[in-house]
């Protein structure tokens, strides 16, 4: 463990920061990722100029991650009272699993009631395709999608991460993904310059991308999953949303990605999953298998403890 903390300690520390992401929803007010957004729009605003724009891209990342990351290594290694509490503050800063709900279930709300309007607002909220004239199943899938995706993202990814390392590799991993989002865009302002942001996503996703669509698979239907991975995956954009979206998709059974307007365009994307439409109660059904990968990450962490433990005590014995 990277953490100098045992296995046991680290599934303590990450069950309290899953738990507190529940009870406490994100920061209403003063959210540090947002600040951190606030800081990399300064930091492209004058990077990304001139020549060199992929040189830049590469100090711009550094600029951005690595004082905070060092800061947050350096705060646990400071104290040890003090670095029980810093690592499940950082973890829960860096959760998103409460406001996976709250960002999606308005949608489902608004579509359930038929209130379309609404259901284009909320959606809108939560993901950069064009919704004004969506309709529900679009909406719907929308929903879905953002779940799915981002049930990796601002979940797993950072679980797995703070397996690795505590609190400052859930750091790293979510400001390094936060990063992408802003930066990793194939556009004429962030070709270049977004180049190692991208790229460093991909290798810190890699892992937990795939985990993510193994849990999928197990959680739901588990051949469908496992055929969608494997055929419709590849055809996908990103070489970590493509695994953890068609495993899910296949999951539930149902079929997203295909054409969707971005910036008054439309865009063709491959099809994930199988035939069925989606409707609106598929949303509270992504958000259930979201919550319950969420659950068999933290009871395979508890099982491996437990094994830990009891192989260390017979060893002494």
């Amino acid at each position: 463990m990277l953490t100098g903390l045992s296995f046991t300690a680290i599934t303590v520390l990450m069950i309290a920061g899953v738990l507190l992401d529940l009870l406490l929803g994100e920061a209403k007010r003063w959210h540090p990722l947002v600040g951190f957004g606030r800081l990399a729009n300064t930091i492209e605003g004058s990077l990304n100029r001139g020549r060199f724009r992929t040189l830049r891209g590469v100090v711009a990342w550094c600029i951005a991650v690595v004082p905070m990351t060092l800061l947050a290594c350096a705060g646990i290694a400071s104290d040890t009272g003090a670095a029980v509490w810093l690592h499940v503050g950082l973890l829960y800063f860096s959760l998103g699993l409460r406001s996976l709900h709250d960002h999606t279930a308005p949608i489902q709300r608004a579509l359930l009631s038929n209130d379309l309007p609404a259901a284009r607002v909320a959606t809108a909220r939560i993901v950069s395709r064009d919704t004004w004239q969506a309709d529900a199943s679009a909406l719907a899938k929308a929903g879905i999608e953002s779940l799915l995706e981002n049930g990796n993202d601002a979940v797993f990814g950072t679980l797995f991460w703070f397996m690795i390392a505590g609190g400052p590799g859930a750091l790293l991993f979510r400001l390094a993904n936060t990063l992408d989002a802003m930066w990793g865009y194939r556009t004429p302002r962030f070709q270049a310059f977004g180049w190692a942001a991208a790229r460093i996503d991909d290798a810190l996703n890699w892992i937990p991308a795939r985990l993510t669509a193994l849990s999928y698979a197990l959680l739901g239907d588990t051949r469908s999953a496992w055929q969608c991975w494997m055929l419709q995956a590849p055809g996908w954009p990103s070489p970590n949303a493509g695994p953890v979206m068609a495993a899910g998709a296949g999951a539930l059974g149902v079929a997203l990605g295909g054409a969707a307007i971005y910036d008054g365009q439309i865009e063709h994307r491959p099809a994930l999953g199988g035939d069925q439409a989606v409707a609106a109660e598929d949303i509270g059904r992504a958000w259930k298998l979201v919550a319950g990968t969420t659950a068999l990450w933290l009871g395979v962490a508890v099982g491996c403890a437990i094994a830990i433990w009891l192989f260390q005590g017979n060893a002494h014995a």
